[in-house]
């Protein structure tokens, strides 16, 4: 499955690019933690949320079309 990723603030820093597109194979649709995780090992070391299609999720639906996946770091407030 072909996936837009968009990656957001620190975590597009830190990678060098705010998003790509990959081919996620079943497996890594289940577990997007986990992707991300072994593709960036500094993720483990932060706090970020997933979005999926702009709903909070860590599993892609696998009826769905078009996939874009959100890496979201934690936002400062004021």
């Amino acid at each position: 499955m072909k996936a837009n990723i968009k990656y957001f603030g620190m975590i597009a820093e830190k990678i060098g690019k705010s998003e790509e597109s990959v081919d996620l194979d079943e497996k890594n649709q289940s577990n997007l933690r986990s992707y991300f995780i072994q593709e960036y090992p500094f993720l483990n070391e932060i706090d970020y949320q997933i979005a999926v299609n702009q709903t909070l999720t860590e599993v892609i639906d696998t009826k769905s079309e078009f996939v874009e996946i959100a890496l979201l770091p934690p936002f400062a407030g004021g």
